[in-house]
């Protein structure tokens, strides 16, 4: 008996360890990416709260407005399976699964740079896209894909046809691996694409106009490669979104002198648009698009007033740092500085101010914390 006893004892001592890693340089065993019951693990980029949510052990997306909600972690080389279903059965449903992503979207737009694996039923044009499991590089990625496009693109057009359409379950294997991206579509691989760059960084599941659902999502990570920092995505620096992609909260404005529509914030007449909160030491990155003959954007930051300059008519990206350490306020666009370094005694806690004129586009506000963490 007490042999027994200290058998089972030791059983119990044993299931209470953590489960071991594998050893290195073997792959992982499968572990779930969805918990079924909220979005823990995930990080919702650009979209406002209700876009992406939970119900009956799914993912769901509204599609609107147009982004993505991203892991929270990066991937390097991985098998990934998941099951989607849109519900549109005659008009076109768009998803997609991003790999290899940024943490932030590219400029000018909703999305990710990265390599897209299409969440897509109804809409098939000879020689150009399919509903079935296309595969290719999006806003600066880069890819080869396996069998050459009919019109050179970038782009794995899927070598057989077997998604099934709106209303159904399809099931997605996606492995990728030192660069590498294959896709199998319900049993059978279809698509392919090589040489990717990025080749490690953020999954991501895209809101592109159009109710979809995700379930089953797991993932088995491979050994590493060894990617250069050339070919790996940027990390999340804890940029936050001030900017739902579909209204007003979080911003005081006067009534109709600015319009959201699907990501993006337009002037329609010369107006302020201003932060509800007041922000002390920050950095602001925002993408913005001068209207005809307008030389530049102004904004009130830290209680000073900064202008950006740019070239109307095209996305650019601003950024504009208040300093803690070196109590100065900095500006620039794509980089290089255009505007003039304010030096101030003393930062003010105060809102964010973009004062608008007609025209004027804006879109991807975020904001980092920039107060040093105790």
């Amino acid at each position: 008996m007490k042999r027994l006893l200290g058998i089972t004892l030791a059983l119990s001592l044993v299931s209470l360890l953590p489960a071991a890693e594998p050893p290195k340089g073997e792959a992982s065993e499968y572990v779930s990416m969805f918990n079924g019951k909220d979005l823990s693990g995930w990080e919702n980029v650009n979209c406002a709260p209700g876009t992406f949510f939970v119900k009956d052990g799914e993912i769901i997306t509204t599609g609107k407005p147009t982004g993505y909600l991203r892991t929270a972690k990066q991937y390097e080389n991985f098998v990934l399976e998941m099951d989607w279903m849109h519900v549109n059965k005659k008009e076109v449903g768009n998803s997609g699964l991003f790999v290899w992503g940024d943490p932030l979207p590219a400029i000018g737009t909703g999305y990710t740079r990265g390599i897209e694996v299409q969440v897509l039923v109804n809409l098939n044009v000879k020689d150009t896209y399919t509903s079935h499991g296309d595969l290719f590089s999006i806003w600066g990625a880069k890819c080869k894909p396996d069998r050459p496009h009919p019109k050179g693109w970038e782009r794995c057009l899927p070598s057989e046809e077997r998604c099934k359409g709106g209303g159904e379950w399809n099931h997605y294997k996606v492995t990728g691996n030192n660069g590498v991206l294959k896709l199998e579509v319900n049993g059978k691989e279809v698509s392919g694409v090589t040489e990717c760059n990025p080749r490690k960084g953020y999954l991501a599941l895209e809101s592109e106009g159009a109710e979809c659902h995700f379930k089953n999502i797991k993932i088995r990570e491979l050994p590493s490669t060894n990617p250069k920092p050339t070919e790996c995505a940027a990390l999340d620096k804890g940029h936050k979104s001030l900017f739902d992609g579909l209204t007003f909260n979080g911003w005081t404005v006067d009534k109709d002198t600015w319009k959201a529509n699907d990501g993006v914030l337009r002037a329609t007449a010369d107006s302020k648009l201003t932060t509800a909160e007041k922000y002390a030491f920050y950095e602001l990155q925002f993408d913005f698009k001068l209207p005809k003959d307008v030389k530049g954007i102004d904004l009130l930051v830290g209680g000073e007033k900064i202008t950006l300059g740019g070239k109307a008519g095209t996305w650019q990206r601003g950024t504009v740092s208040v300093d803690p350490g070196m109590k100065r306020i900095s500006a620039t666009v794509a980089g290089t500085e255009m505007a003039k370094v304010v030096e101030v005694p003393a930062i003010s806690t105060a809102p964010i101010e973009f004062t608008g004129v007609a025209g004027l586009e804006l879109r991807s506000i975020f904001l980092r914390d920039l107060r040093e963490k105790k």
